[in-house]
């Protein structure tokens, strides 16, 4: 039997674990799939399916990348020991379905106009759907987390407030408050039409597909503290694009218009403390994760029973600090209390919503 943490959630994640038994293998069953969705933007959204070594995970992760992200960034190649969210989750006990958004990666590449946050909401609860009817991998999964990082989040936030289909949701790279000067920075000076990039040349993607230009994704997404070189590299070599249309409508739908309010199950959000597109004196608290929690539990009903974690020295791309292994684990704790991996109903401490 895995290993239990009861959390201390009055001290926000800061968990005493239980022994219970030896690890979850490192191995993991994978295969990729192409499901197809229908909606303003139609094609299919490519996944892979992680199952742990033995194949009785219950509870499947729906993993959903940000902008100028595919899924790489939760199964990072570089020291997956330490970097790979998706094989830190196999290890806990949890199967993964990690994404490629509409656009990006495998999946689908519809006209950019149409892209919008809404429509990638739309996609992602038609994969839910599929993995919780046995459409992807021939078995179906009793419960379900929704995950996000950045505007994966934004987009996670729409579909898990449109839908409630998932048992828990992760927020990651992604507060209520937004430094908006940094925002607006980063599309003057960063983001440029992809089709003028080297990566993406001669693909035929339209003007309204962005992203990074050359060399910014470094002051852009990381906190040089705690960024390794080779890390970077390997960001800058899988880089992908987004359409400017999702990350208006992420940004004035699920940032601006009370969309976490309609969340009916467990959150929580996570940031790095040195992410300047939501933490300094413009925008939130990231002091620690009590004081995240303060900030973000107006914008949230009593049935989302938030949580809150802070990295400390880790910027926007939590996944790729090289601290990122407390927040890997922070994730696993509080899924393990809200959600469970195995078939029984999770059963929080009393004071889990306090």
């Amino acid at each position: 039997m895995r290993a239990r943490c009861a959390l201390g959630l009055a001290a926000l994640l800061a968990a005493v674990c239980v022994p219970g038994g030896a690890a979850q293998a490192a191995s993991a069953s994978c295969q990729g799939a192409d499901v197809p969705v229908t909606g303003v933007a139609s094609g299919t959204m490519h996944g892979t399916l992680c199952v742990p070594a033995g194949g009785t995970a219950d509870t499947a992760m729906v993993l959903v990348p940000g902008a100028t992200y595919n899924h790489t960034y939760w199964d990072f190649p570089y020291q997956p020991e330490t970097y790979n969210f998706r094989q830190a989750m196999n290890r806990a006990g949890y199967a993964t379905f990690v994404v490629d958004r509409l656009g990006t990666g495998a999946s689908s590449r519809p006209p950019s106009a149409l892209l919008t946050a809404s429509a990638q909401a739309e996609a992602v609860h038609q994969v839910i759907q599929a993995l919780r009817g046995g459409r992807i991998g021939g078995t179906g999964f009793h419960k379900v987390v929704l995950g996000g990082h950045s505007l994966g989040s934004l987009i996670s936030v729409i579909e898990a407030g449109t839908y409630n289909d998932a048992d828990g949701v992760v927020l990651t790279g992604i507060t209520h408050r937004i430094v908006l000067p940094q925002v607006v920075n980063i599309f003057v000076s960063s983001f440029y039409p992809a089709a003028l990039d080297p990566a993406f040349a001669g693909k035929s993607y339209d003007p309204g597909y962005l992203t990074t230009r050359p060399g910014t994704r470094g002051p852009d997404f990381y906190a040089p503290a705690t960024t390794d070189p080779e890390v970077l590299a390997t960001d800058e070599a899988t880089k992908d694009v987004f359409s400017a249309t999702e990350a208006a409508d992420g940004l004035g739908v699920s940032a601006l218009l009370p969309y976490s309010r309609q969340i009916r199950h467990p959150v929580l959000v996570a940031i790095g403390g040195q992410d300047h597109f939501f933490c300094d004196s413009q925008g939130g608290n990231c002091a620690s994760s009590a004081a995240l929690k303060a900030q973000e539990d107006p914008y949230f009903g009593s049935a989302a029973c938030l949580s809150a974690y802070v990295q400390p020295g880790a910027g926007h791309d939590l996944n790729l600090a090289t601290n990122t292994v407390p927040y890997q684990q922070a994730v696993q704790q509080w899924a393990d209390t809200f959600v469970g991996a195995g078939p029984e109903p999770a059963t929080p401490p009393t004071n889990a919503c306090g």
